[in-house]
């Protein structure tokens, strides 16, 4: 059975072959993750857990703490889930409280709703009472999730929908 896990090196292997897989499907480019895939893993780890604090030297001044916790059943990675403590104007515009991701070979098969699930108490905890989360409108899938979740559709602009999910 999947659980919601702090990023841990028991998937390491996993971990590295989800991310030849987003990459494959062209997704998930970020500078971060050649890194990891070069042999930085023990140092994305470190900087998951920094990221969650409230100041980090190795975070942007403008990013807000975050929360990653990763969608794992026994040594497999299935996905990962941010929660973001609090919302500046660009995550109100686009991203939300809560991002997630699924590698590609662990979509359809429930997993998301499953997570986004198990992370709203978490989101809770961290005194989010009503989670924002942000869905491109062609991304039906998502949409899906999210109002299965409780989400309420809040607003529209452009291709970018925007819910409130609440996390108790």
């Amino acid at each position: 059975m999947p659980e919601l896990v702090p990023p841990t090196p028991r998937v390491r292997d996993s971990y590295l072959t989800a991310i030849t897989e987003y990459q494959a499907a062209g997704s998930h480019r970020k500078p971060r993750y050649d890194a990891v895939l070069a042999g930085g893993f023990d140092a994305h780890l470190e900087q998951l857990a920094l990221d969650a604090t409230e100041w980090s030297a190795r975070r942007r001044r403008a990013d807000v703490p975050q929360t990653t916790l990763w969608w794992v059943e026994g040594a497999r990675f299935l996905g990962e889930i941010r929660i973001r403590h609090r919302l500046t104007d660009d995550l109100r515009r686009a991203g939300g409280h809560i991002g997630y991701d699924l590698r590609p070979s662990a979509r359809g098969q429930g997993h998301g709703g499953a997570m986004l699930a198990a992370a709203l108490p978490v989101a809770a905890g961290l005194g989010i009472e009503c989670a924002l989360l942000t869905v491109d409108a062609a991304n039906t899938p998502s949409r899906r999730v999210v109002e299965k979740a409780g989400g309420l559709l809040w607003q529209t602009e452009g291709s970018r929908l925007r819910y409130w999910v609440p996390t108790c």
